[in-house]
């Protein structure tokens, strides 16, 4: 099998290195990739949103199958278009990713398949945006409807706080068109957990729950960030856990998609709380999460490619999927001063040493080859290095010990990543 994986982060080359273990696949190309899935992949200088020549590319050369790692290309129609050519790949068609591309989308989609979760109002208007925040108890939470990067989530303490989002989303348009709707919603309390399923329209396999650390900071403090590490599996959240959001999460929601005529086929990821009233829905994402990936696929012991193809022919139920009783962890190295500001072309060294150690998988993200051949940084989140274990200790003090052999100029990374389960 030739596959294609679509985006040049941590993830697509734990997508990557993951897939080239599969007896099913003899060539892998990613696009555009980075010095990380150089190793494993052809890397191919084609943008991830450059859907045009992504599919020219996969027609020319008989990809059998194309995986799509980030949300951008899955929001502008990147399956539907391979479809139309006749070309297999793995991910959600445009409308139903819109439960990632749209919060008020997302959260009627809860509403009318009874998906627990939290309180809720969607406003286009800001003065009865305002007039409802007023009602309000705080703290409550104020997202823009569309893609922002992560960035578009406030938890405000209090009024002001309120309305400085609402006035920077819809008056200020920081985020563009995606700040034209607002959606207001309860704030939840107690711990989170992310729950990732490979889903192939009708069966909904859940993976190992993870638990990412979004803050920059140690003591979850800072400004959030794409991602600063994760673990599983989840202390918080067992197998029990896992069952009951599919149950009452994930299920619903694909029934719910499949209800308005197209099928959801893909990566569903529940963003959940654990509320003493059990399991309640933050957020749905279209897409293996980044870092949640690099720590969920080292435990996977079936074979990634067959799971891929078996969800594109509604099969889902014909191959095994299982997980190994073993602990992950993953820390990201990021560029000093992200998520703001901060300079690149920082040379990396000891990646070969940290990748000798036992169980530990070094997965870059802002990462190239200079013309010196020398691996240089190109973005804020560089690498992430994961290490597995037969104890969540083992795995942590596999990954430290891996973070300590590498080192660019004004490299960060959070010290305390998973401490909950401590």
């Amino acid at each position: 099998m030739k596959i294609l994986v679509v985006g040049g982060g941590g993830r697509e080359h734990a997508l990557c290195w993951k897939l080239a273990q599969s007896q099913e696949v003899h060539k892998i190309y990613c696009a555009p990739g980075n010095a990380g899935t150089a190793l494993v992949a052809e890397n191919v200088r084609i943008a991830a949103d450059d859907i045009d020549n992504l599919v020219l590319f996969a027609d020319h050369q008989n990809v059998d199958l194309t995986v799509v790692g980030p949300e951008r290309p899955l929001l502008l129609g990147i399956v539907d278009a391979f479809e139309a050519r006749g070309l297999r790949i793995f991910g959600p068609s445009r409308e139903p990713a819109m439960l990632e591309g749209s919060k008020a989308f997302s959260k009627e989609i809860m509403r009318r398949a009874g998906i627990p979760t939290g309180d809720f109002a969607v406003f286009e208007d800001t003065g009865k945006a305002r007039d409802y925040l007023k009602a309000q108890t705080f703290p409550i939470v104020v997202k823009a409807d569309g893609e922002a990067g992560g960035k578009g989530v406030v938890v405000a303490q209090d009024f002001a706080e309120a309305d400085s989002a609402i006035r920077r989303f819809m008056e200020e348009r920081i985020f563009g068109a995606s700040g034209d709707k607002v959606v207001i919603e309860q704030c939840l309390f107690g711990e989170e957990a992310s729950v990732m399923a490979f889903v192939d329209g009708e069966t909904v396999i859940p993976m190992t729950a993870v638990q990412d650390h979004k803050r920059a900071l140690d003591g979850d403090l800072g400004p959030n960030t794409g991602g600063m590490g994760a673990y599983a599996p989840v202390p918080a959240a067992p197998l029990a856990v896992v069952e009951e959001v599919t149950r009452r999460i994930l299920r619903p929601a694909v029934e719910a998609v499949r209800g308005t005529g197209i099928p959801y086929r893909g990566i569903l990821y529940a963003g959940v709380m654990l509320t003493d009233a059990g399991p309640m829905c933050l957020e749905f994402n279209c897409r293996f999460g980044d870092p949640e990936t690099q720590v969920v696929l080292p435990l996977l012991t079936s074979d990634l490619a067959s799971i891929f193809s078996a969800a594109v022919d509604a099969e889902l139920e014909t191959v095994p999927v299982k997980f190994a009783h073993r602990s992950a962890l993953t820390v990201v190295l990021a560029s000093g001063g992200y998520p703001g500001d901060y300079e690149v072309g920082k040379p990396i060294t000891g990646l070969d040493a940290a990748s000798k150690l036992d169980a530990v998988a070094v997965f870059h993200a802002g990462t190239r080859k200079n013309d010196e051949g020398q691996v240089v940084t190109t973005g804020g989140r560089v690498l992430s290095i994961t290490a597995t274990g037969e104890t969540f200790a083992e795995a942590r003090e596999r990954c430290y010990a891996g973070v300590r052999r590498i080192q660019f100029e004004e490299m960060q990374y959070r010290t305390d990543i998973g401490y909950r389960a401590l």
